[in-house]
């Protein structure tokens, strides 16, 4: 976890009561920061597996896999949540902690997107779909990271930011599960990827015109005589 504020991603449960009692229970449990980071990879794992499950049955199976689905990913996000309160409120940085922070989001990510992609195989696209949101999710953090190695502060700005992603996931697996009541068996899943490579698409163009404006405005401000 970086020492910079600015590398923080805005999170609003972190002002939460309930939210730093558990990081403090986590703590006294002897779990780290680190491994809380790759937990939040086991969720997603699980998340993918049941997205893909569903595709291949109906009925309960599939509203079962649908709802553990949605709960796993809530329970990545809450490891994304609590391993950056364990290293930065409890004061448990590590030399690797960047890394830990940032690379199980990036095998996260595309294990819940290919996922559903898989449920939504059988569609037209629905593969495809699967594999250009997990792309896109991918590419949206390099812009960020790209900007942070350019020295300037991270661009969490959406409108298809990971926590955005994962809601629009959430929420696609709770309405799949009526989807037998007005829809062919994926189409939900495959249109909310289709949503997440639209919105990938928007924040990439916009953190990157972030970007070069700012290194823009940097440039002229060194050039400016004092």
């Amino acid at each position: 976890m970086s020492d910079t504020p600015s590398a923080r991603r805005p999170i609003a449960a972190r002002q939460s009561a309930w939210a730093p009692r558990v990081s403090r229970r986590l703590i006294a449990l002897g779990l780290t920061p680190n491994q809380v980071s790759a937990l939040s990879v086991v969720f997603a794992m699980a998340a993918g597996v049941a997205l893909a499950g569903s595709g291949e049955v109906g009925g309960a199976g599939r509203i079962a896999l649908l709802l553990g689905a949605a709960v796993a990913i809530q329970f990545r996000l809450l490891c994304n949540l609590f391993d950056g309160m364990m290293a930065v409120e409890g004061g448990l940085r590590s030399a690797a902690g960047d890394i830990y922070n940032d690379l199980p989001d990036r095998i996260a990510d595309p294990l819940i997107l290919i996922g559903a992609g898989c449920a939504a195989r059988h569609l037209d696209y629905g593969l495809t779909l699967g594999w250009l949101a997990a792309l896109g999710a991918v590419l949206t953090a390099y812009v960020r990271m790209l900007g942070a190695a350019s020295g300037l502060p991270h661009d969490f700005r959406g409108p298809m930011a990971k926590q955005h992603r994962m809601a629009v996931m959430t929420v696609a697996c709770l309405a799949a599960t009526l989807e037998p009541l007005w829809a062919v068996q994926g189409q939900v899943l495959r249109a909310a990827l289709a949503v997440i490579v639209a919105g990938c698409i928007v924040t990439i163009i916009r953190r990157v015109a972030h970007m070069a404006a700012a290194l823009r405005e940097r440039a002229a401000g060194r050039e400016s005589p004092s």
